[in-house]
């Protein structure tokens, strides 16, 4: 009777949110995720570099000293994935991320009437890093994750297509108001943005069944450190944490290795453009595939890609051959998104999927951060970016190689059929 009971209250708590994967609500979800995952831009680096350079001015600070803090921050920032994850499994992912987002919008708030103080801008920015980066980005993923396991690539290309969109709007809409208002001004208003997103969640993001956990259940996937024991998890994460290093690194310094092979700054901003429109394919083609193959054989396909990208990189002299290097690197970018977002429930299930995306989260952010002084490092030694690109072709190339032998077997591929 106490165990009815208790099945009773816990199955209360949770079904008048609760949404069966494949439900038209789960969908919902998907949408509200990449609400959720461009709430993040306040604590990413392409959001803080909307206002590095009038922030610099403002508080007389040299980029050597601000690079640092943005260094130390994204690192010990990486850490609050592991917590945003467990708090996601125990507590539900719908609190949990209401409560990170109320602290994001208080952080960037407080940064917007920030007066000064080194010591206080650090804080501020490591926990816009923190919360943002890193703790949102995990409630983010795992939104999907928990609604879509088995069939969660083509979810997960919906995801990362609106994903795009959304950011691409809030650049225009930020950066405007930085340019014609001021970066105070910005970022209140980015924080009133992030308290209406606290209150879509509060309204409408339902909890998946049976994500929570539960004492005494019996588990419905593998537990962290189960999934940290298998070569999967690290194939699928060391891959795209290589990907985060190369793609920190190349965006940061984009432009300067484009001009080492004789582009000017407009062809610049035209490849940009153009790798953008691919990636938004590749995302949208790799969702479509992979319902009908493996996760381990698209990522390895895609790091082909992108190894043979990093390659031929050094030996670009043609406009068309440029486009096509875009094209190619585009896709690959676009495919080895969505996979990192599809894979860990797919893989694990969706009992522990918070923590797991968490770990996963965690290294992804942490290569990331690192990215950019391995490239700026490699180009003062060297003197040129070529030798760096083509030991990361090789290093692409046997993640690769790793990704095209490991074996994925479901767990309970059929769940999330449409009922």
């Amino acid at each position: 009777m106490a165990t009815a009971s208790a099945t009773a209250i816990a199955g209360s708590r949770v079904e008048p949110r609760s949404v069966a994967p494949g439900t038209a609500t789960a969908w919902g979800n998907v949408v509200l995720a990449a609400v959720l995952m461009l709430a993040t831009l306040p604590g990413r680096t392409q959001g803080l570099g909307l206002i590095t350079e009038p922030l610099l001015r403002e508080f007389a600070l040299d980029r050597v000293t601000y690079a640092d803090i943005n260094l130390w921050a994204t690192l010990i920032g990486s850490a609050f994935c592991l917590p945003a994850g467990w708090l996601i499994d125990r507590c539900g992912l719908r609190w949990t991320t209401l409560g990170i987002l109320v602290l994001l919008a208080a952080t960037v708030w407080q940064m917007s009437t920030l007066a000064g103080g080194l010591a206080l801008l650090f804080v501020l920015v490591l926990l816009s890093r923190a919360l943002g980066q890193s703790a949102l980005s995990v409630a983010s993923i795992t939104a999907v994750g928990k609604s879509f396991t088995g069939r969660a690539g083509w979810a997960m290309g919906v995801y990362a297509v609106l994903l795009s969109v959304f950011i691409g709007v809030a650049f225009l809409v930020v950066g405007g108001v930085v340019t014609n208002h001021g970066w105070r001004t910005a970022w209140g208003q980015v924080a009133f943005g992030l308290v209406i997103a606290a209150v879509l969640t509060a309204l409408f993001l339902r909890e998946p069944a049976q994500s929570i956990e539960t004492p005494g259940a019996a588990p419905a996937g593998k537990p962290l450190g189960a999934a940290l024991r298998t070569p999967l998890f690290w194939v699928f994460a060391g891959a795209t944490a290589l990907f985060g290093l190369v793609n920190a690194g190349f965006g940061l310094f984009n432009e300067a290795i484009l001009a080492e092979r004789g582009f000017d700054q407009n062809t610049y901003h035209h490849f940009l453009a153009v790798t953008t429109l691919c990636a938004l394919t590749g995302q949208m083609f790799c969702g479509w595939l992979s319902l009908r193959r493996p996760m381990p054989r698209l990522l390895a396909m895609a790091m082909f890609l992108y190894a043979g990208g990093l390659a031929t990189l050094p030996l670009l002299r043609t406009l068309p051959q440029l486009w096509f290097f875009a094209a190619v690197f585009g896709v690959a970018a676009g495919f080895i998104t969505v996979i990192f977002f599809a894979v860990w429930g797919q893989a694990f299930g969706r009992a522990h999927l918070g923590r797991i995306q968490g770990a996963a989260q965690m290294v992804t952010v942490f290569a990331t951060a690192i990215g950019p002084l391995v490239f700026a490092k490699s180009r003062a030694a060297t003197g040129s970016y070529a030798p760096l690109l083509i030991i990361l072709a090789v290093v692409t190339f046997c993640s690769g190689l790793a990704a095209w032998q490991t074996k994925l077997v479901p767990i309970n591929p059929s769940s999330d059929l449409p009922p």
